[in-house]
C-alpha cells in the first residue's frame, strides 16, 4: 500500500519557528522549516529517525538547524519547496533523485537550491544523513557563488566548496558512531568556510516583510517600502535569497497555505485568506508545488 508521508511541518518565519506535527491518513508530512517531505515507504514496518539539532552560537544567523535523519529501509519520497538551501552528507546508504521516472544516484555529499516546484527522491535502506538547514540568507556567508545559480539544482557539494574539505568531512564522517560527532564534524566545516562579510541589510528587511505578510506582499509594494528601485533590489535579492523576491514570497504564501490545511477552514477560505486572485490560481500554485490538488491534499488530513 502506498502511504504517503508529510513527516512535520516546521513554519518558519525568519524569526519565529513552530514545530507542528502532521500525520495524514495517506501518510506523513514532514515539513522542516518550509521544507515538507511526502514519503511513500516500500513497508510500513519501518524505523525512521529524525532529529533536529541548533547550531553553535557564531553560526546561528546562518544555520536555522541541522537534522539528522535516518531510516532502516529503502523509500521514495517527495519534497516540497523550501525557502532556503539544503546541504546534506550521507554518512552511509545511497541516495537518488527521480525524474521522468529516470533513477539518477546522487553524490554523498550535496546541495539544494529552492526548487521551483517539488523534487522526488529515492534512498536505499539503513540510509544516515545530516542535513544543514540554512537561514534565507544564510548561504551567502558561506560562498561567493551567487545562491540564484543554484535555483532548482541538486549539485554536488564539491562544486561549491574544495574537493579535498568536502573529503575530509566525509572521512571523518564515517569514523564516529554518534549524532553529536557528526554535529560537530559538519560544524567544524561551516566555521572554516565561514566569510567575514556584512549581511544585506535591506534584503534581511525585505525577507521580514515577506514573512510577516505570509508572502502575500506585492513586489511594487516591497520596493516602496524598502526605498529601493526594482532593479537593483531583484539583483541583490537573488545573490543572497536564491530565487526573486516574487518566487520566494510564493513559497512563503505555499507554506501559509499548508498550515492552513490542517484548520477546520474551506478551501475557498483557505484561498482568499492568501490573497490568491482565484481558486483557478490557487489550484495552479498547488498543483506545482506538491503535485496534488488542493482537494486531493486536504482530503487525506
Amino acid at each position: 500500500m502506498a502511504l504517503i508521508r508529510d513527516l512535520c511541518k516546521l513554519q518558519h518565519s525568519f524569526f519565529d519557528r513552530t514545530f507542528v506535527l502532521k500525520i495524514p491518513a495517506f501518510g506523513n508530512t514532514q515539513n522542516v522549516s518550509g521544507h515538507t517531505i511526502a514519503t511513500v515507504p516500500i513497508t510500513t514496518n519501518r524505523q525512521m529517525k529524525f532529529d533536529k539539532h541548533f547550531p553553535t552560537d557564531k553560526l546561528k544567523d546562518y544555520i536555522k538547524y541541522y537534522v539528522v535523519s535516518e531510516m532502516d529501509l529503502e523509500s521514495e519520497y517527495k519534497v516540497f519547496p523550501s525557502s532556503g538551501l539544503v546541504m546534506g552528507f550521507q554518512y552511509k546508504g545511497q541516495i537518488s533523485s527521480i525524474k521522468d521516472k529516470a533513477v539518477n544516484k546522487m553524490t554523498s555529499a550535496g546541495i539544494t537550491g529552492i526548487s521551483n516546484g517539488y523534487k522526488i527522491f529515492k534512498n536505499s535502506d539503513n540510509i544516515g544523513t545530516i542535513l544543514v538547514y540554512f537561514s534565507d540568507i544564510g548561504f551567502a556567508h558561506f560562498s561567493s557563488h551567487p545562491a540564484n545559480e543554484l535555483f532548482d539544482l541538486v549539485i554536488s557539494l564539491d562544486d561549491i566548496f574544495e574537493k579535498q574539505k568536502v573529503k575530509e568531512v566525509e572521512e571523518k564522517l564515517a569514523t564516529v558512531s554518534t549524532d553529536k560527532q557528526r554535529i560537530k564534524i559538519v560544524e567544524q566545516f561551516l566555521l572554516s568556510e565561514l566569510k567575514d562579510i556584512e549581511t544585506d541589510k535591506l534584503i534581511v528587511e525585505a525577507v521580514k516583510l515577506i514573512y510577516q505578510s505570509k508572502g502575500t506582499i506585492k513586489i511594487k509594494e516591497l520596493n516602496e517600502k524598502l526605498f529601493i528601485s526594482q532593479s537593483p533590489f531583484e539583483k541583490r535579492f537573488r545573490k543572497t535569497v536564491g530565487t526573486t523576491a516574487k518566487k520566494f514570497a510564493s513559497i512563503v504564501r505555499f507554506n501559509s497555505v499548508l498550515d492552513n490545511m490542517n484548520d477546520a477552514k474551506t478551501l475557498t477560505e483557505i484561498c482568499y485568506e492568501n490573497n490568491f486572485f482565484d481558486q483557478a490560481h490557487f489550484i495552479k500554485d498547488f498543483k506545482q508545488f506538491t503535485g496534488n490538488t488542493p482537494e486531493n491534499f486536504k482530503r487525506f488530513l
